[in-house]
């Protein structure tokens, strides 16, 4: 059974830091793409991040790049989001999220952890 188990979030003042991190369980990790989704209060989930498991390929939406940077650890199964310089407008739950290299839909996904940006 995938498991994937999200940590890290908190409450942070803008210009801030946090890094969070999912471990994943359950899966053959490096034929997975991982992705980093948020989801605001009233607004729909929307993709943060993503990361190739055999050549660690990131791609960032354009609202997070050049401030977040995705990476993973393969042998450990772990991927982790590291946040920068962060804006009020970046306060959502982040769900860690998988999917095989030879399906095009995530559909594994954590429980989502909580990140708050205080301006």
């Amino acid at each position: 059974q995938v498991q994937l188990v999200e940590s890290g979030g908190g409450l942070v003042q803008a210009g801030g830091s946090l890094r969070l991190a999912c471990a994943a369980s359950g899966l053959s990790f490096s034929n997975y793409i991982m992705g980093w989704f948020r989801q605001a209060p009233g607004k729909e989930r929307e993709f943060v991040a993503s990361i190739v498991g055999s050549t660690d390929t990131p791609d960032y939406s354009n609202s997070v790049r050049g401030r977040f940077t995705i990476s993973r650890d393969n042998t450990a199964n772990m991927v982790y989001l590291q946040m920068n310089s962060l804006k009020p407008e970046d306060t959502a739950v982040y769900y860690c999220a998988a999917r095989s290299i030879w399906s095009s839909e995530y559909n594994c996904w954590g429980q989502g952890t909580q990140v708050t940006v205080s301006s």
